[in-house]
């Protein structure tokens, strides 16, 4: 124990910190400005100088560290004096422009000159000016202001990892500007316009709309994009948020966000909103009130099941609603129309993905602290980029290297290119044969533990060659040996799995792989996940073969539990998975289909062929806050209230619950609200207050979530496996399927790029995100770019067996010279128009890899 004595005051400390850290946690407040908590010490601006009994100087109180007996005082006539010259030199060129800037009221410059005072300026010289900088779509830059306390580079650098800016010049010529100058090359994070203490780095987003005393309500609430379930806090005037910030000391996210957490929230006020029903007459959509459209979709659904049999109706949930949301559908799917035909667009990557590495790992072998992945020794990352799908988690990544971790990458990962990663890069279509080098040579190097003998006979089967993975791959045999090395000799290893691998040939037997790759290295797995509740809607039971909890819905023991709770009959065979229920619709089995929060017409490969079967059902009711192209193919559309305008939870990918709060109002109905409306119209009662009743009844009926409530959820006491009991003992055969390598030859193929500014299609309704990323384009690499004679802007047709698009070429030499990337963001112009569905007979992922595309120059505008 340290004690050490503060202005009189006798502060006993644990372990020894610096004095400022010290003096803070008794509550003693020291003036500081380069000085943040999320930075390393810097000791530069000299405002944080104390005096020190027995030290002759005054000592930084940020970097001098505490010992014990220490005596301390922070506030004297010599410390006030110090610091009104430190102000007075900062004055020098700082502009006096209080009432126009847009910091005032929470500028920590201002905040200090108000306290310690600067009774006049005693230099003539003229001010250095810098003129405003309106380069950046998302930043406003007035350079003038900065007071060069390199919070923005260190953040930048040591905790973003981008490096993006730097100090230019030296002394009085000193400036912070992007390395490329002009306009920031960099991720848009906007974490260096968090720490910027003055108002030189701004967001453009609020610019000149308010004044910060003038927020009334800050909300701590969940970032409705990536499933890392950042904390923010909305900052709201009339009705309006103004501004979203992160929390410091947040478990998730510590005070860092992303591009789509920080300026992606213009959605929740976008014109194109809907605000009243819609019902379809003669092929025109007219507004109707909710009971008119209540009363339609009840008696419509009604005639499907009654006439044809629960089995001819189908719904699809959304990872972008609330666990609440979702459970109160599988339910009013279950109870009221009598079908498992439940499923969602998680059917397209993480739920198949994790349900096969369930199988052979336990259920929640990934819900595994995103925090974790820093303390690492060795991340392996297969499967496409983390610092653009979770950006946040892709950080924890960065840092692990910062820390002097080994990242091991199978193929190019850009976002870590800078951190030194150990890349074995192989040849197109060749990654199952590099993945089964790597487990052959492990196991030859590692023992079996024993613990899962099932695996390990199927671990056992594989022999090959290291001479023919060298060969085919195009890997150096000494990349090859050095990535086994520091794999093999990790003491703490994590392993990131990307929907790249899980959406590619044999995506199956790859993750069997990969998953026999950590059973040999003891590692921990994490499964990345695109939307903000993937693991939330699996959780409540939105998918065709299980039910809230994860229970299997072919067990009676199981089903019993529902049946009772719900006093009704479940079926006994799983249902449809969302590209059953487009077959079955096509083929006329399927009658109705109910869809919440969810556009399968863009979301879904074969878009052609989704729009063909959905026009083909009888009825089709689409719930959702846009009218999407699904929702125009509608019989009937519900609006609902969207993320900052409901309570509930969401689940993240470390399976964290964590509350959804309310922030603004606007007139409608919560998506369960409707459900519980559409259910009454059909003889059954939903009775709910509000969703966290919903909830109680979640953790009665769902053996995981048992006696989870919101006190304890709002405590951060809601981490996997909560105080319920996870699903043991129920281990299915290991089934995988390793799928025809192709031969790449001299053809182009398509690739889905997951772009770090865009979250499916509704991020293309914050106008911030299209001002940095405007539209889809045709990424293609400089080799592509030369053979074609395409320069960037130029318009090209890409051609493929399902269809065509016209997009303008951006080349980047990052992208690999086969391969001619296209999103799936933009309204008309997404990938999986081009893509036509084929599915792993295992997870039932489609399989967007080896898609033959043909360039062509298009005149067309």
């Amino acid at each position: 124990m340290i004690t050490v004595n503060i202005n009189g005051k006798d502060i006993k400390l644990e372990k020894a910190v610096t004095v400022l850290e010290a003096a803070r946690s008794a509550g003693i407040k020291i003036p500081t400005l380069c000085y943040h908590e999320q930075l390393e010490k810097y000791g530069g601006c000299r405002l944080c100088l104390v005096e020190v009994e027995k030290m002759p100087r005054l000592q930084t109180a940020c970097t001098l560290i505490s010992a014990d007996g220490m005596v301390i005082r922070t506030e004297t006539e010599q410390l006030a004096e110090v610091r009104r010259g430190i102000l007075e030199f900062l004055l020098i060129n700082h502009p006096l422009d209080c009432p126009y800037c847009d910091k005032a009221g929470e500028c920590e410059l201002q905040d200090l000159v108000e306290k310690y005072g600067t009774a006049k300026g005693r230099y003539m010289e003229k001010k250095r000016t810098v003129p405003e900088s309106l380069e950046d779509p998302v930043i406003v830059r007035n350079m003038g202001r900065c007071i060069a306390c390199t919070r923005c580079v260190r953040m930048c650098e040591g905790v973003q990892g981008a490096s993006a800016i730097a100090v230019i010049n030296r002394g009085g010529h000193s400036h912070i500007e992007p390395f490329s100058g002009g306009r920031y090359d960099c991720e848009y994070c906007g974490n260096c316009v968090s720490v910027c203490p003055v108002g030189a780095i701004m967001s453009r987003l609020h610019r000149h709309s308010y004044r910060p005393w003038q927020v009334k309500e800050n909300i701590e609430t969940v970032c409705p994009y990536c499933g890392v379930g950042c904390t923010v806090i909305l900052q709201v005037r009339d009705d309006v948020i103004k501004r979203v910030v992160p929390r410091i000391g947040s478990v998730v996210n510590n005070g860092m966000l992303c591009s789509r957490g920080r300026f992606g929230y213009e959605f929740v006020g976008n014109r194109e909103r809907l605000t009243s029903p819609l019902i379809k007459k003669n092929g025109v959509f007219e507004e109707a009130t909710w009971e008119e459209a209540i009363s339609l979709v009840a008696n419509r659904l009604k005639e499907a099941r009654d006439g044809y049999g629960g089995a001819a109706v189908a719904g699809i949930a959304s990872p972008r609603c609330t666990n609440e949301d979702n459970f109160i559908f599988q339910k009013f799917m279950r109870v009221v129309l009598g079908t498992n035909n439940i499923d969602s667009s998680a059917r397209t990557g993480y739920a198949g993905a994790q349900s096969f590495i369930e199988n052979i790992s336990g259920q929640g072998a990934t819900a595994n602290i995103i925090a974790g992945l820093s303390n690492s020794d060795v991340v392996l990352v297969t499967g496409g980029d983390p610092t653009t799908v979770n950006p946040i988690l892709g950080l924890q990544i960065r840092s692990c290297a910062g820390k002097g971790g080994n990242i091991l990458t199978v193929g190019h990962v850009r976002g870590l290119r800078h951190f030194n990663p150990a890349e074995l890069r192989p040849a197109l279509f060749t990654e199952t044969l590099l993945l089964e080098g790597i487990l052959h040579s492990l196991k030859n190097t590692k023992e079996l533990p024993g613990s899962n003998p099932k695996f390990e006979a199927k671990i056992r089967e594989l022999n090959i060659s290291p001479e023919d993975i060298i060969k085919t791959c195009g890997v150096s045999e000494e990349d090859f040996n050095g990535f086994l090395k520091k794999l093999s000799g990790a003491a703490n290893p994590a392993i990131v799995i990307g929907k790249e691998l899980i959406q590619s040939i044999g995506s199956s037997y790859k993750l069997f792989l990969v998953l026999a790759i950590n059973y040999l290295i003891n590692g921990r797995v994490y499964l990345l996940s695109e939307r903000a509740n993937e693991q939330g809607l699996i959780d409540m039971g939105c998918t065709p073969d299980s039910l809230p909890g994860c229970r299997p819905v072919a067990y009676a023991e199981f089903r019993r539990r529902y049946e009772t709770a719900w006093k009704t009959t479940i079926p006994d065979k799983p249902g449809l998975s969302i590209f059953e229920m487009m077959d079955s619709a096509g083929s006329g089995a399927l009658k109705a289909m109910y869809i919440m929060g969810e556009n399968p017409l863009f979301n879904l490969p074969e878009s052609h062929a989704s729009e063909a079967a959905l026009k083909n059902l009888d009825f089709l009711v689409v719930q959702d806050i846009f009218l999407t192209e699904t929702g125009k193919l509608a019989d009937v559309v519900l609006p609902s209230l969207g993320w900052s305008e409901k309570e509930g939870t969401f689940t993240n990918m470390e399976r964290r619950i964590q509350r959804l709060r309310k922030a603004v109002y606007r007139d409608g109905m919560e998506d369960w609200k409707i459900l519980s409306e559409v259910a009454k119209n059909m003889g059954v009662k939903f009775n709910y207050a509000d969703a966290e009743e919903i909830f109680n009844e979640i953790s009665r009926v769902s053996p995981l979530h048992r006696d989870l409530t919101y006190n304890e959820i709002e405590k951060g006491n809601a981490l996997y496996p909560y105080k319920g009991e996870p699903l043991r003992g129920v281990m299915e055969d290991i089934v995988s399927h390793k799928g025809d390598r192709l031969d790449a030859g001299d053809k182009l193929y398509l690739g889905l790029e997951r772009p770090l500014f865009h979250s499916g299609t509704l991020s293309t309704k914050a106008s911030a995100l299209l001002h940095i990323y405007p539209e889809a384009v045709a990424t293609i690499s400089p080799s592509t770019a030369e053979k074609f004679s395409l320069k960037p802007g130029d318009k090209v047709r890409v051609t493929t067996g399902a269809g065509s698009l016209s997009l303008p070429v951006a080349v980047d030499d990052a992208v690999h010279g086969s391969l001619v990337m296209i999103t799936n963001n933009f309204e008309g112009k997404g990938a999986f128009a081009l893509i036509k569905y084929i599915a792993d007979p295992v997870t039932k992922a489609p399989v967007i890899e080896g898609i033959e595309v043909h360039l062509e120059k298009d005149g067309t505008v």
